[in-house]
Order: structure tokens, then sequence, then C-alpha cells
């Protein structure tokens, strides 16, 4: 009998460290009803030094212009200051803030343009998903018929439509899922479109290009990167006239910073950053559970915002762009982009805790 207890232990013991390996020990799962998470950073702390390298040489004249935008974080604060504090204006753009450095030359130089902050942020978490303070549909026509007119229409540049709530196909999917989910609440169907995102795409970076895919081609297709699930949940959302942007930033760790976007989606109520909640469309857990509540009405700690979609064409136009130049044929310029995290501090880890008798979450 001893013998038999050790040879399941033994076995236990395999297969846990074989899920640990393999990335799929994600929780545990208690007997009343209760789902911990394993504990992550949930505030946390860092600086960042963004912006580009550029060298010049040569001999003749050159113009670079490069709009840096500024960071934010929804909880915490940033200090910034600038890489070149020199032949630059603050300027706004798509409702955004930008340090614009506008620099002229007709020799040999070097410049490091951007932006170094010191960033203290934590996790926002929605800590109900029933959605019980939220609005419905009907309600935000109602109270917010501004932010219905501009953020439930299409967005293009110059060549593609990319958010196209529009879209006979796309918008007849968002039909059909509202009315299976038999509600007017925006937070449930918000949710509901997000489950049938996870369920259909899959998170996939261009292999062979870096264009964006607009709404319908990632609907086609089924899979894209964080740009194109993005753009696609926005159409979604933007169908049923519940109102959604995109969040352009970096996620962050201990030394590095990767380009990221993101969504938030307008619910009302008395919860998020003034009724817009986050959502995580790049997830790649394979368990729908899993993606609702680790990336639905969720911002982890480790994003780091720098641009918020206004619901302009510009808005697109601006946020895709990056640094631009014009010089004689003698002159010639390498420009390297600059993504260096330092100083990188875990100031609170917790687990997430799902309780699944209230349908509610708390870190």
């Amino acid at each position: 009998m001893e013998k038999n207890n050790k040879i399941i232990l033994t076995v236990l013991i395999t297969i846990i460290i074989t899920l640990s390996l393999s990335g799929c020990l994600d929780f545990l799962t208690t007997t009343d009803n209760i789902i911990r998470y394993q504990e992550y950073p949930t505030k946390i702390s860092y600086t960042i030094k963004y912006g580009y390298k550029i060298n010049i040489t040569g001999k003749g004249k050159y113009n670079i212009n490069y709009n840096c935008d500024k960071p934010e974080v929804i909880i915490g604060n940033c200090s910034n200051r600038l890489l070149y504090p020199y032949d630059f204006n603050n300027t706004t753009k798509a409702h955004n803030e930008f340090i614009t450095w506008n620099i002229t030359g007709n020799s040999y130089n070097s410049y490091e343009l951007g932006i170094i902050t010191n960033v203290e942020t934590e996790t926002l978490l929605i800590s109900d998903l029933n959605g019980e303070n939220t609005l419905t549909i009907d309600e935000i026509k109602k109270q917010y018929p501004n932010l219905i007119k501009q953020y439930c229409h299409k967005q293009s540049n110059e060549t593609k439509t990319f958010i196209n709530p529009d879209n006979p196909e796309i918008k007849n999917k968002a039909l059909e899922i509202y009315q299976k989910s038999n509600t007017n609440n925006s937070f449930i169907i918000a949710k509901e479109l997000f489950t049938w995102l996870k369920q259909h795409t899959s998170y996939k970076t261009h292999t062979n290009n870096n264009i964006i895919q607009d709404a319908y081609e990632t609907f086609k297709k089924g899979t894209g990167d964080c740009d194109d699930l993005s753009y696609l949940y926005i159409s979604l959302c933007r169908s049923l006239n519940i109102p959604a942007r995109f969040i352009r930033g970096f996620l962050i760790d201990e030394k590095n910073a990767t380009s990221h976007a993101w969504v938030e989606v307008f619910v009302g109520g008395n919860i998020g950053d003034n009724g817009w909640i986050p959502v995580e469309c790049a997830g790649t857990s394979n368990n729908i559970e899993n993606e609702i509540y680790q990336n639905f009405g969720v911002e982890t700690a480790d994003h780091l915002r720098l641009f918020k979609d206004d619901g302009s064409n510009e808005s697109i136009i601006v946020s895709i762009s990056g640094i631009s130049y014009k010089a004689d044929k003698k002159i010639h310029i390498t420009i390297q982009p600059i993504a260096n995290v330092t100083n990188y501090q875990i100031l609170q880890s917790k687990e997430l805790t799902i309780n699944k008798n209230d349908n509610s979450r708390s870190l």
C-alpha cells in the first residue's frame, strides 16, 4: 500500500512539473468554486528611454521631423525629461500630446530624440463581471450621443479602412452575438463579442511584412497581431453602437519595451477610466475563461500608454507614422529605434482570484 502511494505521488509530481514547464498550469481551483491564478507583479516601477538614435554623415542640407508621444498610465505617475532638449515644441495631434522635434542642419551630427521617463504604476481591474453598474446600449446612445458620433464609425488612412463597423459580414456577426446574448447591457455584450473574438481568432505576427491588416482581412483570416485583432474587436463593438477605441504603447518587462496595441470600450458607470474599460485582444491562452478573467476589463501594470485614439482618420495616420526626414543626396542618415528599460522593480505581487459564485474577481 505504501509503495502504491509513493508511485501515485511520483506520478502527480511529474504531471505538475510537466504542466508547469508547458505553461498550462495557469491556476488552481478549490472546492468552493474559487480560482486562484499564479501570483504576478501588480505594481511596478521602472525607467524607460524611447525614441530614435540618428547618425548623419556627409555634407549637405537635411531636415528631421519626429513626433514623440508623451507617456501615460491610468493608475500611477510618469515624470519625463527629454533626451535632446533643443529644437522642440509641445504639440497636439489627434487630441494627443507630443514633443515635436524639427531639426535642420548641413553637416555631420548625431542625435538621440525621445523621452526618458520614470514610471510607477499598477494594474487596473474591473472586479464585477456581471455589468450591474454599467449602462445599456440605449442608455449610452441617449446620455452620450457625442461618444456615439466620435467612436462608432469607420476609420481609414489614405489607402485602407482599418476600422469598419459598416462591413456587412462584421456587422451581421455582431448582431448575431447580440441577439444570442439576450441583453442590452453594454458590458455583457462587449464581453460576448470578446468571447467570440477569442474563439474564432488567434494571435499571429506578420512573417513577411509589417503591414497592418484591416478589420475585414482579420475577420476572414482568423489570425492577426495586436493591431489587427484590436481593429476587428473595435469594429464589432462599434457596429452595435458601443463606443470603442484603440490604445498604442509598450509592453514592459525587466529589460525591454515592446510596441503594443490594445482597446478601450465605453460601458459607462463609475468603473474603469470614466466609464472606459481596457480590453487586451492579443492574449494567447487557448482557454476562453482564462482570456476573460485575465484580459477583459484588465490593464496590467506592464502596459504603458503612448497614444489614445480620438476616433478620427488623423488618429490612424498619426498613430502609425514614425520619424521622417529629407536630405540632400550627399547626406547619409541612419535611424535606430530606442526602447530600453532600466531600474525595473516589482513593488507588489498578487494572485488574481475569481469567485465563480458571484462572477467577481479581485487582486
